[in-house]
């Protein structure tokens, strides 16, 4: 009896130990990009949504409505030289990257207050670049958002959707 006792109470703490290490997993892990296009280097600073079987462009994510390109904080963009985006200049610095989608393109936001709490104190007066891109829909749904940064772009990927954006 003793011994069945002792069995039953280490499983209940090893159930009790498993629930509580769930619960701190974070519902959209921080996630980093940093990479060099033309010798500059580049570095994004996101926090990772999942899809979870959510609608995400124009209903988790509204359309014609600015938002913070990842979940919790802005995200961020650093670069340590003058880049070209989609043909226009962005001065070396360190940025929020905020995203307004709709059906047919994306404006891409390059916003000088880089240390926000999602979009709530968004302020169009404090961008310092915006360029137009033409989303394209994947072969393949992507669970959770990631940036990847290749040699001349750098393309958001969520569910459907893949925002691809020039960089010289």
């Amino acid at each position: 009896m003793r011994l069945q006792k002792k069995i039953y109470l280490l499983f209940m703490a090893f159930l009790t130990i498993t629930f509580v290490n769930a619960q701190n997993k974070p519902a959209s892990p921080a996630a980093s990009a940093t990479s060099k296009i033309n010798g500059a280097t580049i570095s994004i600073n996101y926090s990772s949504p999942s899809v979870k079987g959510r609608a995400i462009w124009g209903e988790l994510i509204p359309f014609n409505k600015v938002w913070r390109a990842g979940a919790n904080d802005a995200t961020t963009f650093e670069t340590d030289k003058e880049l070209t985006i989609e043909g226009k200049k962005l001065p070396a610095g360190k940025y929020s990257f905020f995203v307004i989608p709709n059906e047919k393109e994306s404006v891409i936001i390059f916003n000088k207050e880089a240390k926000q709490w999602g979009a709530y104190k968004y302020k169009e007066a404090e961008d310092q670049l915006r360029v137009t891109v033409k989303q394209q829909m994947a072969d393949s749904s992507t669970e959770s958002l990631v940036y990847n940064i290749t040699k001349n772009s750098i393309v958001l990927s969520w569910e459907k959707w893949n925002i691809p954006i020039s960089v010289k």
